[in-house]
């Protein structure tokens, strides 16, 4: 007796790619920064705290006095934090179409003037938050008794992260001739 099974299929290139593409990506501790684990953790910090703040108020209608402030002050956090992710990205918003429609040498320049009034930007950030840390020293949160220049601190860091992100950046876009072309990420 013969056996009469179908012989196996072999998978068209068309059927590996189908299946490539509904596969998972896989996550990589590697491929995020330790400002993308901070972010992720003091938004759900936040998160926690604005839980705390809503259901103090709506529920037990006894609100918890600090939780308003602190909120704010992770709302800051997580802005800067993320303006950091940006800067590492490259991916801060800028007028795309623009690159599209000059001669890649006019872009190229764009591209060093952009780079330089970004380093000037960042640089200006830090510069201002490095000089307001000592002015607000004296100062104190209104429901937690701690200084205010704790939350400048944090603005001067994450400016200089930023501003030194940006060197780097500029760096690479010069040695690598760099023009921003649309959907480029520069990772």
């Amino acid at each position: 007796m013969t056996d009469q099974r179908p012989a196996p299929e072999k998978k068209t290139q068309e059927a590996a790619a189908t299946e490539d593409s509904d596969a998972q990506p896989s996550f990589k501790y590697r491929d995020y920064a330790l400002e993308d684990y901070l972010v992720l953790i003091v938004f759900w910090v936040l998160a926690g705290v604005v839980f705390a703040q809503f259901f103090s108020r709506y529920v037990l209608n006894s609100s918890i006095t600090w939780t308003e402030e602190i909120a704010r002050y992770l709302l800051i956090l997580v802005g800067f934090a993320g303006s950091i992710m940006a800067v590492r990205r490259n991916s801060h918003i800028f007028v795309e179409v623009f690159y599209r429609f000059v001669p890649p040498a006019l872009g190229m320049i764009a591209a060093r003037v952009v780079d330089i009034v970004k380093i000037v930007f960042f640089g200006t950030g830090t510069w201002l938050s490095w000089k307001i840390i000592p002015i607000m020293a004296d100062h104190r949160m209104v429901s937690v008794n701690l200084p205010m220049s704790w939350i400048y601190k944090v603005v001067f860091a994450s400016f200089l992260i930023m501003t030194l992100r940006s060197i780097y950046l500029a760096y690479r876009h010069f040695k690598y001739h760099y023009v921003p072309s649309p959907g480029f990420s520069d990772q």
